[in-house]
């Protein structure tokens, strides 16, 4: 009789559990699937979590992950940020969206008094690092 532990086993589900976190991490980052357009600028750093309004092609907007109206879209944004004119939020729209739109929106936005609202875009692959 053998009194060794075979630890084999263990070290195969554990590596098999690491592949599958590894692999969904990246899928779990944003709910909303939208086809950015392409950039070459720069990141933004900042400490506030900025508050996300997503674009999709048929038009219709998100607020993180939930779908909003465009009449109930500043009402949530001042509930999101607790009434703080100087937070940040982020535009996303895909990028067959109107560019009309898009400029509705965060036209929209600014005038329920949020001055700071940028638009997000993916940088190609091919941009210098």
């Amino acid at each position: 009789m053998a009194s060794e532990i075979n630890v084999t086993p263990m070290v195969d589900v554990m590596l098999v559990l690491l592949i599958i976190f590894m692999v969904t991490a990246p899928m779990m980052t944003s709910g909303v699937n939208v086809d950015l357009p392409k950039t070459d600028a720069s990141p933004l750093n900042a400490d506030t979590k900025p508050i996300t309004v997503s674009m999709k092609a048929d038009g219709s907007l998100y607020l993180g992950d939930d779908q909003v109206s465009a009449d109930q879209l500043v009402d949530k944004l001042r509930e999101l940020s607790q009434n703080d004119p100087a937070h940040r939020v982020f535009v996303r729209a895909d990028a067959h969206v109107n560019y009309g739109e898009v400029m509705e929106v965060m036209g929209r936005i600014t005038s329920g008094g949020f001055t700071h609202v940028a638009l997000l875009a993916q940088q190609p692959p091919s941009a210098p690092q």
